[in-house]
Order: structure tokens, then sequence, then C-alpha cells
């Protein structure tokens, strides 16, 4: 037998000299051996990494760990091919980054599992450390960073403003100037020229407007006609996307980069300046307008001003770089989040032109009730919707959800463990493992939403016509738990006010082969933007709608 199994190997190993290599070995009688036995190594690694993947999702490389598909990930859709592993794995896979790096991590999009970090074992998994490193030169200890104290302290004062009637009305009466006084001409404007327009541009334009007005008292004009360019507005959003960069780089790579002022660290570097600068300026100016005012003086009621009468530690007032992280995180949370919402949600109507027929009917039914008989007349360019008639457009509130579902603003989000736990499924969590939960590829998943979960369908958010919301843990477009979106009402108002406005007056259709994919960043852009054309909406096609009703 021995004999047998020596002829054999011999018999192999003169055959891969004389296929695969031919010529060669006969030069190095020596090093043959060698060379087999490194080869024989090399398939061994390959096979046994290959062989890994179905256990554990991705090819687990000696050294590199899962970094090679990591980058092959990042050359195409990352979100796509993020879900597409974790769908594999039934909702819960652990990446295992190179050896001595920090780019391990579990990723689940198991609506238990979300449930357990968000709000059962809420306080086990804070924003954490190496989050906190990784985005502070852009956020600070802003609301989106902070932990404990700090993050409860403005989460408190954050919630007694967005819930007092001074602050709903500012909001609500700001974006009502927006959109009849800048939005619309800007749209109009585009008609008359018959040019393609970045509808994604335009309503990252409002959305930063207004949300400066909301949380500075600042009106930077960035949505106006001739759409001048605002250098906050280009560096901060420069600066969400360098920043992460830094979460799929080692942290010695990025930390590297930064002490040299070079690559992706230098354009962040550059962004926040801009952005400091900005920021600096209007409290320095708001700071001057307080000492200056009488006590008779209506008093402001932006987010900015807020912090500005409260205390800090040892009644201190609140240092300048304490206000700016307020206000650049609440910039955050309210320029990205619904314009980028809004965007995908105008894409898929293009796709699907029977949900902007109901859409149509929905309003021109509400419009149809109006009791005023001159309103009624006045259904043109000069129509304001009521607030009252924005909260009943309940089909509308469904197709945004829909395009949140599938499309959520902030595709993933990230946790760290502070005590070894285990999630409900089963995946065991030691202290310091940083947890990522896939929101994006929640939206896609079979066993949440069914098999026609890929399909937008507003109908499933409705029952009996009335809209009806999803759990914060199947549906996380707006966080859950105690973390849950403070803005959140205010987000659908605009993005509800915002989308009939122009729905009623114009024909929005994408221009045709232009690319629509999303940009890796903080919040999830299209990469190219969204070319569209617009024309004006046929008189006769609404009265059909209205004489419906």
């Amino acid at each position: 037998m021995t004999s047998s199994t020596s002829s054999s190997a011999s018999l192999a190993s003169d055959l891969f000299r004389r296929f695969l290599f031919p010529g060669v070995f006969s030069f190095m009688p020596a090093d043959i051996q060698m060379l087999e036995l490194l080869l024989a190594l090399v398939v061994f690694i390959v096979i046994h990494s290959l062989r890994q993947q179905k256990r554990q999702g991705l090819p687990n490389w000696p050294v590199v760990g899962m970094l090679p598909s990591l980058i092959l990930g990042l050359q195409g859709d990352v979100y796509e091919w993020i879900s597409g592993v974790i769908c594999r794995q039934n909702g819960t896979f652990i990446f295992k980054g190179p050896w001595f790096t920090n780019l391990n991590c579990v990723l689940t999009s198991d609506p238990r599992n979300i449930e357990h970090l968000l709000k059962t074992k809420f306080s086990n998994f804070p924003k954490g450390e190496y989050f906190r490193n990784t985005v502070r030169d852009l956020l600070g200890d802003g609301i989106f960073s902070a932990d404990d104290e700090i993050w409860q302290k403005q989460r408190k004062t954050a919630s007694l403003e967005f819930h007092s009637a001074k602050f709903r009305n500012l909001t609500t009466e700001s974006l009502l100037e927006l959109v009849h006084s800048r939005l619309l001409p800007v749209l109009e404007d585009s008609v008359k020229q018959s040019i393609p327009l970045d509808l994604q541009d335009i309503l990252l334009r409002l959305t930063f407007d207004n949300v400066c007005i909301i949380a500075f008292g600042v009106d930077p004009g960035c949505l106006r006609l001739g759409l001048p360019q605002i250098p906050f507005a280009k560096a901060f959003e420069d600066a969400t996307e360098a920043t992460l960069f830094r979460f799929v780089t080692p942290t010695l790579i990025w930390k590297t980069m930064r002490s040299l002022n070079i690559g992706t660290e230098k354009k962040l570097n550059e962004s926040i300046r801009e952005v400091d600068k900005f920021a600096e300026e209007v409290i320095r100016t708001r700071k001057k307008e307080l000492s200056l005012a009488s006590e008779h003086e209506k008093q402001r009621s932006d987010i900015l001003t807020v912090f500005m009468g409260l205390k800090a530690e040892q009644g201190r007032p609140f240092s300048d770089k304490f206000l700016r992280d307020i206000c650049v995180n609440f910039i955050l949370a309210g320029r990205d989040t619904s314009s980028v919402a809004l965007s995908w949600f105008f894409w898929l109507l293009n796709r699907h032109p029977e949900v902007e027929e109901k859409i149509l009917a929905e309003i021109c039914k509400i419009l149809s009730e109006r009791k005023d008989t001159k309103e009624k007349e006045d259904l043109s360019n000069n129509l304001i919707f009521k607030p009252e008639e924005v909260k009943r457009m309940e089909y509308l509130q469904a197709a945004l959800s829909e395009a949140l579902r599938l499309h959520p603003s902030v595709p993933v989000d990230h946790k760290e463990v502070l005590e070894d736990d285990v999630f409900p499924d089963g995946t065991v969590l030691k202290k310091g493992t940083k947890v990522v939960y896939a929101i994006y590829t929640m939206g896609r998943m079979e066993g949440i939403w069914g098999k026609d979960c890929r399909d937008y369908k507003p109908e499933r958010w409705l029952r009996d016509g009335r809209y009806m919301s999803e759990s914060a843990y199947k549906f996380t477009a707006f966080n859950g738990g105690p973390r849950l979106c403070l803005g959140k009402d205010f987000a659908y108002y605009q993005m509800k006010f915002a989308a009939a406005s122009i729905l009623y007056r114009y024909n929005v259709k994408v221009v045709e082969g232009h690319p629509v994919i999303p940009k890796m960043a903080l919040t999830m852009y299209m990469k190219y933007g969204l070319k569209v054309r617009l024309s004006r909406r046929n008189e006769f096609e609404l009265d059909k709608h209205l004489k419906k009703n």
C-alpha cells in the first residue's frame, strides 16, 4: 500500500511538472519539492478560505481577513452588497477585518436584535468610544454622537423645544415661505427655460435653508434663482462623505493620513474649517444680538438661542464649541434626511406612475372639500396647502414611508457593546464589540416584509384607507427606543408639504439614461444627483380628479 501511494504521489508530481510548468522545474531540481510544498500551501489556504464563505458569509483570508471582499463591494452598490451577505446569513453576519485592526464588527438586520439594542438593553449599547472618535472632528459632542449625561441633557432640551407651539409655528411658517417664495419659482424657471435640473440638489438647498433657520435662526439663502454656491453647504456635504470613509479604513491608516494631512483627511480638514468658520460667525453674531436686545423684545425660538439661554456645569454658559456641535448635529439631522428621502421618492414615482395618480387623486379630493367657494375657484399656482390638509394626506404619507423603507436616509447605524451580551438570535457579543444595524437591508428581507419586499407598494401601509405606522424595530428609518427621532412628525410634514406642492403643479420625469445609484456617505445621497425635466401639469388632468370628487 505504501509503495502504491508513493507511486501515485510521484505520478501526480510528474504530471504537475509536465503540464502546469513545462520546462521550468528541469532547471531547478533542488527547489522542486519546496515550490510544490509552497504551491500546495497556497492552494490549501485558498480552498479553505473559500469554503468558509458558506458558513461565515465571506472568504476569511489569513492576515487580511474579509477586507478583499469589502474592497470589491465598495466598487459597486455597497448597500446591496451588504444586504446580499446579511440575507444569506439569515439576518446577522460577523465581519472579520485584517489582523491587528479594529474593523471587526457584527452586522444585523434581525428585528429582534434591533429591538434588543435600541430598547430592551439600550444602556448596554451606547454609540461608543470608537464611533465618537471617528466622527468627533465633524460632530463633536453633539446629539448624534454623544452618550450618557451629555446626550440626555441635549435630548431633554431639544424635546421640550420640539414640542413647543412656538417652535412648531417657526418650522411650518419657514417651510411655507421657502416653498412658495423660492422652491416653486426655481422650478418654474426651469420649465420656462426648458432645461433639466438636479432635483436632489434643489431639495438639499430647500431643507438646508429650512434647518438653518430652525437651528441657527439664520437664512443662508441657498435656494434662490441662479442657485448660488454656498461654501458652508458644499463643505458640510464633503465632510460627511470623508467622515464615513474612516469607518471602512483601519484607524491607524486614517489617523496617519490625518497627521500627514493627505487624501480624504486633507479634504475633511479643509471642509471642517469652512463649517467652523460659518458656525463661529453665526454664534458671535447671535451673542451680540442677545446682549443688545431689550427684555421686551420677542424672544427667538431657534435651537441655538434656546441653548444659549441655558447653563452648563457650575452655572456657566455653554462654550462656543459646544454650541457649534449642537447646531452641526441638527443640520445633519434636518438637512440630509428629508431631502434624500424626497429624492428617492420622486425617482420611485417616475417608475410607478400609478402611485403618482393615486397621490394626485387624494390631493384633489382633499381640495374639493374646501368649504370656501373662493378658495375652490383659486386652485392655481397661488394654492397653499393648509396644515390640516397636509395631515389628511394618508396615501402620500404611505408612499413616502414606502420610499423610506426601500431607501432609508441613514442606511446603517452603529453601536458598541458595553458589557458581554447575547442577541435574541443567539449571537454572542463580547465587551467592546462594534455592532452595525443595517436599516437598508431590513427593507429587503422577506422574513420582515414578505416575498414582495423589493416592490414599491404604498398600500402595505394602509388599513381601510388610513395610514398605519409599523414597529420602529421593523421600520427603523427614524431610529427607535430612547433615541427615536425627535423631528419625525415635522419630517413627515415637511416632505408631504413639499411633495404635494410640487406634484400638484408639475409632472416630474427623470432624464432618460440618467444613472441613479447611492453614494457612500453618512446619509444615502444619489451619487450623480437626480436629473429631471419638469412640465406644467395639464389643467384638464387636475379637473378630471377634482370632478371625480
